[in-house]
């Protein structure tokens, strides 16, 4: 149950014109992604179940499938051309040179909703642009693995990088903030020689953890230095800590970058309880983090991730469309055709866990004091 502060501290966000990407044909085929099968689903009929979907600050934008020239803005012609053809291919060699296989398996229709999850997040990023709303979100988007020319970890398509090149259309300076458990490592390399979009990352680092990649030291190339950051943690963050270097590193970002637009993944994989058994984490760690980023008061598109624990995934992304429309929840949740997903609490709030936390003062210290020596030189 949320305490009364919590509470207090959702209800005084400001309120923002709200737009909610959705549909039912989206819903449906996203739901046929592998490694979160029917995750989009059950996440949108919760949201609905609290009448959040009805709310007068939310308006639904149903979105279109992107084409073959939205994908090429980022993706390479020879990956969407095997997309395309994906199931038809025999030889496995031909599919595993664009990284298709164990981490990201080929399955029916994935073009069509790779195209799907593409669209949704370029729709979000067109809202802002246009100036319809002021903050957008996507549950469905979010996929910050995938590359140029290779899938990876369970992402096909790089929806964030493809949103974030709409944003730049009209934003000049573009920061990306990443709280998924992985590091975004599609995202970063995408935009590692410009200081045009800045990529914040809070993740787990350590040797053999997938991607392998974000390291603080790994700050930026060219005209980039300095315009990528990692801040790093090891097993067991809890809420406090992680929000506490989170507001601190942020504020200095803030100050230093002045961005014009800014793009949020929530991957939720750092809660207690997800598989990946990493984190420990809430969704008040998360809702803090994201509750800062809306202060800002600037364009903020809003994004799902990872999320493996399915029914806590839909509770916590539940809460932060709560939290971004300015409504404290009940904790009890209110009875809906997947109800019986939330046994035995029947709850919204997820609990964190008994796990240590490996996190010592003198390790976010100095995660903290090299994160912020990188922001000093930005220009």
């Amino acid at each position: 149950m949320a305490s009364s502060d919590e509470e207090e501290g959702v209800l005084s966000t400001k309120l923002h014109k709200v737009a909610f990407i959705h549909s039912e044909d989206y819903v449906n085929i996203c739901d046929r992604l592998p490694k979160v099968r029917g995750r989009a689903g059950l996440t949108t009929s919760l949201i609905e179940s609290y009448g959040l979907l009805k709310d007068r600050n939310l308006s639904i934008i149903k979105p279109s499938r992107a084409t073959d020239y939205d994908l090429l803005a980022f993706h390479s012609q020879e990956y969407i051309d095997c997309l395309k053809k994906s199931t038809e291919i025999e030889d496995d060699e031909e599919t595993s040179q664009f990284g298709l296989g164990y981490d990201c398996p080929m399955f029916e229709d994935i073009y069509d909703c790779v195209s799907a999850i593409a669209g949704g997040t370029i729709a979000a990023a067109e809202v802002l642009k246009n100036g319809q709303a002021s903050v957008a979100i996507n549950w469905q988007g979010g996929w910050h693995h995938a590359q140029r020319d290779e899938a990876a970890g369970f992402c096909y398509v790089n929806d964030i990088v493809l949103g974030i090149l709409k944003l730049r259309e009209k934003y000049n300076r573009v920061l990306y903030v990443d709280l998924d458990l992985h590091h975004g490592d599609g995202v970063e390399d995408a935009f590692s020689f410009t200081s045009k979009v800045m990529t914040v990352s809070f993740h787990k680092y350590c040797s053999g953890f997938f991607p392998g990649s974000g390291s603080c030291l790994h700050v930026g190339r060219g005209k980039g230095r300095y315009y990528s950051l990692n801040v790093t943690y090891n097993d067991g963050i809890t809420d406090r800590p992680f929000v506490e270097v989170f507001n601190r590193v942020m504020s200095k970002v803030r100050a230093k970058y002045k961005p014009d637009a800014i793009v949020c993944q929530c991957g939720v994989d750092t809660l207690a309880g997800d598989p990946m058994a990493s984190f420990n984490l809430t969704q008040f760690g998360v809702g803090h983090c994201v509750k800062n980023l809306l202060s800002w008061n600037l364009p903020t598109m809003i994004l799902g991730g990872g999320g493996y624990n399915l029914v806590n995934t839909a509770r916590c992304w539940t809460y932060l469309t709560g939290l971004i429309l300015g409504k404290a929840l009940p904790n009890d949740i209110p009875e809906h055709e997947n109800f019986l997903s939330y046994g035995p609490s029947y709850q919204l709030a997820v609990i964190s866990g008994p796990q240590p936390d490996l996190n010592t003062r003198d390790d976010l210290q100095n995660q903290l004091k090299k994160a912020l020596g990188n922001i000093k030189n930005i220009l």
